[in-house]
């Protein structure tokens, strides 16, 4: 196993793939308590060399779409997670936030059909979002 040295000691794979995770996490319950439908978290640690999980979700307007990165934006701040690039805000058609272990796609949900990244990233293992993230309608959204 591949380990990384750090001032506490050593950090195993796993461990940052984890930190990595509960990340993706957060930022999927972020756009869900802001009504994100459709939400994935897709798991890229063994496909990409670019980033270890991407979060995608849909908002019905562009608003919405904006709230739901403000909201993702705030809570990983919170959490000391620094935002290394935001792209599409402005419009809020279709926003990207790179938190460089995680890449979150928030799109229109026309968009989001038409770009298909789910399709694209097909042999991405899916995370499971529990339950509890989804609140009393969680059979509907999940």
């Amino acid at each position: 196993m591949t380990t990384e040295n750090t001032q506490s000691g050593t950090t195993s794979v796993t461990e940052v793939l984890d930190s990595s995770k509960v990340k993706a996490l957060a930022c999927a319950k972020a756009a869900i308590e802001k009504k994100g439908e459709n939400t994935k978290i897709l798991d890229l640690s063994g496909i990409s060399g670019f980033t270890d999980y991407f979060v995608i979700c849909s908002g019905m307007s562009d608003r919405q779409v904006r709230a739901m990165a403000d909201a993702i934006e705030a809570d990983l701040k919170k959490q000391k997670h620094e935002l290394l690039s935001l792209e599409g805000h402005t419009d809020g058609r279709w926003i990207l936030m790179d938190f460089g272990d995680v890449v979150v796609h928030i799109f229109l949900d026309a968009l989001r059909e038409y770009y298909d990244l789910e399709t694209l990233w097909a042999d991405a293992p899916k995370v499971r979002i529990p339950s509890e993230f989804y609140g009393p309608v969680a059979s509907r959204l999940n």
